[in-house]
């Protein structure tokens, strides 16, 4: 692992006119009754807007809505996932109307309407799976987050994937994602990549990816990682889901250092302060 001197802020990060700084945090928000952290505590229309007021009065700059939990699950339709977000989004564009309001789908329909209730960015975690979500960030000029998730469907585990290098079938995916969307219009100050760890990968290409993030850094493309919790640091660790936060602040701490630029978490408040531990030693 190189140590840099301060991570390269690389191109400026500026989401549907929102600017935000050298590290933005991007806490999770599931309208979901299943998801694997918080098991469904944020489901309700009226918790899942106090969720978002707390995770803005503990430093997020942005906030991740999600309507279909990741791992598989009961179905979940494009009218189910839009009646769990769009009223969300609409609320939180008018409660907080400085904070860059993310929605994680794949589906170009609900990106679509998201848009139109007041999204700032489309969080493609999918990997592209279905072409048309850049194009409707393109014609409502918002973000894009090009992710890789090494071509597995929507909602389905990775069962024995190799890689002969992770981190450059990453970096080949989500440039090639992210110089699309430039191409359909999608502003370029507004995409980010993201490798996502554990889409499409087993624990062991997950930490090559963290230890090599510097190598994503390098393309120039603001990266976003989304570790918060996730079964690799679990593993890693020998730790169950509840116990995971201490190793989520350290993956953080090495992300940050390594170059990357935005933070999706569950506890907003924790990953503002190793990043500002982070900083001030960059800067010491």
């Amino acid at each position: 692992m190189t140590a840099l001197n301060g991570p390269d802020p690389g191109r400026g990060l500026v989401i549907n006119g929102r600017s935000l700084g050298r590290y933005a945090v991007m806490a999770v928000v599931n309208r979901t009754p299943d998801s694997f952290y918080d098991r469904g505590a944020t489901y309700g229309f009226e918790a899942a807007l106090a969720a978002v007021d707390r995770a803005v009065a503990e430093g997020a700059d942005i906030v991740d809505i999600g309507g279909v939990k990741a791992g598989p699950g009961d179905e979940v339709d494009v009218a189910e996932e839009l009646r769990r977000v769009v009223d969300v989004v609409a609320a939180v564009r008018e409660r907080h109307p400085d904070v860059v309001i993310s929605v994680d789908t794949w589906r170009a329909e609900v990106g679509e309407a998201v848009a139109e209730a007041g999204a700032d960015l489309l969080n493609d975690t999918w990997g592209g799976v279905d072409p048309r979500l850049a194009e409707v960030a393109a014609a409502h000029r918002v973000g894009l987050v090009c992710a890789h998730a090494g071509g597995l469907a929507p909602r389905t585990r990775p069962h024995r994937v190799g890689y002969a290098d992770v981190v450059a079938d990453v970096i080949a995916h989500v440039t090639a994602e992210a110089e699309r969307a430039v191409a359909l219009g999608v502003p370029p100050e507004g995409i980010l990549i993201d490798p996502a760890h554990d889409f499409g990968k087993n624990t062991r290409h997950s930490l090559e990816i963290t230890r090599r993030l510097d190598e994503l850094a390098a393309t120039g493309w603001p990266v976003l990682v989304a570790v918060s919790n996730k079964d690799f640091i679990g593993e890693t660790l020998g730790q169950d889901v509840r116990r995971r936060g201490v190793g989520t602040t350290a993956v953080l701490g090495v992300s940050a250092w390594l170059g990357a630029r935005v933070f999706r978490v569950h506890d907003a408040a924790a990953a503002r302060r190793a990043l500002a531990a982070v900083e001030r030693l960059a800067a010491s």
